[in-house]
């Protein structure tokens, strides 16, 4: 596919452009017409498109719980529109790909979970080669929190309030809520309002992997930034049903090691028809 925009236009000129080529690619709901059927992938996935933008990435001024490696604050610019899982991958679209479970918390229409960092990896080249493709990978965490925040420069996409979290995720004090017993567990994605681009769960449910290594952010501003070169730990985002409403919040971060998985990490995929 050839790029979506040259890259010697302004920065303006550059996003209305990627916008304009994107949205020919969507169908209604924006879902990619790449994928036949609806707009899904062969596992069934369906994607939203992320636009091209800016952002400020980090602890944001009106939070009080402000850790230092959530700092500094930064101007971040994607430069690329991308798509983004309207869900995170469910146990049955892990099960067409991979052929078992490892899930805890069993359900088709539950996130996968009890998966490792490695394990993602292993599942992005199962269907990379399935599709015959190369342009699925796990988002940026630059990317991961332009996402969550869809324009929003407060503590969560729904405001400073942590009272409203109810209203899009699944975490410690409700995911108790709707199962047979009173313990707290995953829940079928999609069951809570989205956010206002069209993503679901990205607070809550599960922890989701991103792509890159762990590290304290680089000062000053950054175009697509990545994570250091080096290093072991993995970074995971957005909380999960065992989280509280901190650990929910768009600038949040955890960490742990690639091989390592319980029953609160899960992931969703990007998608980049012109990958970066």
């Amino acid at each position: 596919m050839k790029p979506w925009f040259s890259e010697n236009r302004s920065g303006a000129r550059r996003a209305v452009a990627g916008l304009f080529a994107a949205a020919a690619l969507l169908s209604v709901g924006g879902c990619f017409l790449l994928f036949p059927g609806e707009g899904k992938n062969s596992v069934g996935m369906t994607f939203v498109l992320v636009p091209a933008g800016e952002f400020t990435m980090g602890c944001g001024e009106s939070d009080d719980r402000c850790p230092d490696w959530e700092k500094p604050r930064r101007r971040v610019t994607i430069s690329r529109p991308f798509y983004l899982g309207r869900h995170e991958v469910t146990q049955a679209q892990w099960v067409a790909v991979m052929g078992e479970n490892p899930s805890e918390h069993k359900g088709d229409e539950r996130p996968v979970e009890n998966v490792s960092w490695d394990d993602a990896q292993a599942f992005i080249r199962r269907l990379n080669q399935k599709e015959g493709t190369d342009k699925y990978r796990l988002p940026s965490e630059a990317e991961w929190e332009y996402a969550a925040r869809a324009g929003a420069g407060t503590k969560y996409a729904v405001g400073d309030d942590a009272a409203r979290l109810g209203d899009v995720a699944w975490y410690w004090d409700n995911s108790h809520e709707r199962t047979d017993d009173a313990r707290r567990q995953t829940h079928p994605v999609g069951e809570k309002q989205p956010n206002p681009w069209g993503l679901y769960d990205m607070y809550g449910n599960v922890w989701e992997w991103v792509e890159d290594r762990y590290g304290h952010y680089v000062p000053g501003p950054a175009t697509n930034p990545r994570g250091p070169a080096e290093g072991v730990a993995r970074v995971l985002r957005g909380g999960s049903w065992n989280s509280d409403a901190g650990d929910l919040r768009s600038s949040a971060r955890s960490s742990t090691a690639p091989s390592g998985g319980l029953a609160y990490f899960g992931f969703r995929l990007a998608f980049f028809p012109d990958r970066p």
